[in-house]
């Protein structure tokens, strides 16, 4: 099977309902899937061995996707966000690569390699203009997306998902055509990241329509929901974050419509989601775990376990409602410890998954174990009923004296304090601990920032002495990335 067969089976099974919506104008399911087989022609006549998207969402995004698919090729959204020397050095990797972009920015950063480069409106009328498609081509063992990783010290890793990985967690997740006619999704995630493209596909498998918000800002967030009654909608805890706070300052919200709001990409203040949960109580909230070579999410707590940690007085089952829920039924998940054996319920270690839609994989090489297990690099545990519990990635732990020390265990208690609007833990370096705690913190607005002393006596009453930081900064904003993961390693630079 090819991924494209989710378009064409949705562009048979109802050609006139809209399927995607983009700056005020409106694709029937039928049309998007003639504009991607046209695409696919103008990609297979090019010759060039990749398809790159270097532009915001669009429904360019949607086609270059399916065109790919349909060409054979893979498809590869790039960040446009990055700095001009990292985006040469993607170019280079793919070349030569039919691109969508800015013609002399991409002359400029990738000269002389036979790239092959359409605006997006070029690259959407020309699509649009083609005959039908060429013929399917309908290896799933054939990458159907390359990612990109963010890199930290090394360069990016080339994450590549199969049609089949793919495949499996659409046909493992999503029922074929189950979304009503008036139900649609806002989408406002980045195209390069596996979010964006998972909520394209699994939405349009359910015939759902797709509203796509090519930048993301909280206002212009709340008018599209109201302007299209938008049913349902994929948030990261930063974007949840603005959005509470204008409607808490009063911003226009018509958010009735809204029935199923899920979020994940980084890590949700429990403070925020109870507030959600109060601002928003007939909307069913939902936390996604995934990684990229995941194929998205592996891991779901649903609404029905968000309603009840919120309103339980069991603290057990309070807590669930920090954890990312339990696998889902096609994956496998262990905790692992760092010699790789399995660790018993409430231990801490690295997560390993394994599954169909697991690929695991990237350009350079395959990470999976002998027996196809996938080690995510993210830390987290199990409780005894299966929760699963995010302790950040591996790499962040915090080990002083031979002692490992979870930063969101800290960040946790910091959060506690009514003048804290956000806190990162991180390791520096001690000559007589080897590692030792450091705390960077922004203060809410308005809130004059706690004394040092007291936030140590904070977490030295609710936590070990180990866990008392030994040095504080206070900063304006914490650094995140565009989906709302915290950059630790630009907090790191603080110290």
């Amino acid at each position: 099977m090819n991924i494209s067969l989710i378009l064409q089976m949705a562009a048979d099974a109802e050609p006139d309902r809209v399927g995607l919506v983009c700056d005020g104008r409106r694709w029937s399911y039928a049309a998007l899937h003639a504009a991607a087989q046209g695409a696919a022609w103008r990609i297979r006549d090019s010759g060039c061995s990749h398809v790159a998207l270097l532009d915001e969402s669009s429904e360019a995004a949607a086609i270059a996707l399916f065109g790919a698919a349909i060409a054979g090729v893979p498809y590869v959204p790039l960040n446009y966000r990055l700095a001009g020397a990292d985006l040469a050095a993607l170019l280079g990797r793919i070349a030569p690569a039919y691109v969508v972009g800015d013609a002399a920015q991409i002359e400029r950063l990738s000269p002389g390699l036979g790239h092959v480069v359409r605006s997006r409106a070029e690259f959407v009328a020309q699509a649009e203009a083609a005959a039908e498609g060429p013929e399917l081509d309908e290896g799933e063992e054939t990458i159907a997306v390359q990612l990109f990783t963010s890199g930290t010290t090394a360069a990016p890793k080339a994450a590549v998902l199969r049609h089949s990985n793919l495949l499996s967690y659409i046909l493992g997740t999503v029922e074929f055509a189950s979304a009503p006619e008036e139900d649609a999704v806002l989408v406002s995630v980045p195209p390069y990241h596996i979010a964006g493209i998972a909520a394209l596909l699994s939405s349009i498998y359910a015939l759902r329509r797709i509203l796509l918000l090519p930048a993301f800002d909280p206002d212009a967030w709340l008018a599209l929901v109201a302007a299209e009654r938008a049913t349902n909608a994929f948030v990261v805890p930063t974007m949840l974050s603005r959005i509470i706070a204008r409607v808490d300052a009063g911003a226009p919200a018509d958010v009735a419509s809204l029935k199923a709001l899920a979020y994940g990409g980084g890590r949700m203040p429990l403070e925020l989601i109870h507030r959600a949960l109060d601002l928003f109580p007939d909307c069913g909230f939902t936390n996604a775990y995934g990684l990229t070579e995941t194929s998205s999410t592996v891991a779901l707590l649903g609404p029905d376990e968000h309603r009840a940690a919120h309103r339980s007085a069991d603290e057990a089952v309070r807590a669930r409602l920090a954890s990312v829920g339990r696998p889902l039924p096609t994956i496998e998940l262990e905790i692992r410890d760092e010699d790789g054996r399995p660790l018993p319920a409430g231990e801490r270690g690295e997560i390993y998954v394994r599954g169909d839609q697991v690929s695991g994989e990237y350009r350079e090489r395959s990470a999976l174990d002998a027996d196809g297990w996938f080690p995510t690099r993210d830390a987290g545990w199990l409780d005894a009923d299966g929760y699963l519990f995010l302790a950040g990635r591996a790499d962040d732990v915090i080990v002083r004296g031979g002692e490992n020390i979870s930063p969101g265990e800290i960040e946790d208690v910091l959060m506690t304090h009514p003048a804290l609007a956000d806190a990162a833990a991180v390791a520096i370096p001690s000559v007589e601990w080897g590692e030792a705690v450091g705390v960077a913190l922004a203060a809410k607005a308005g809130q004059a920032a706690p004394s040092e002393d007291e936030l140590r006596g904070l977490i030295r009453g609710r936590l070990r002495s180990s866990r008392v930081p030994e040095r504080i900064v206070f900063v304006d904003a914490l650094p995140y990335n565009e989906m709302g993961k915290l950059l630790r390693r630009e907090v790191r630079k603080l110290f």
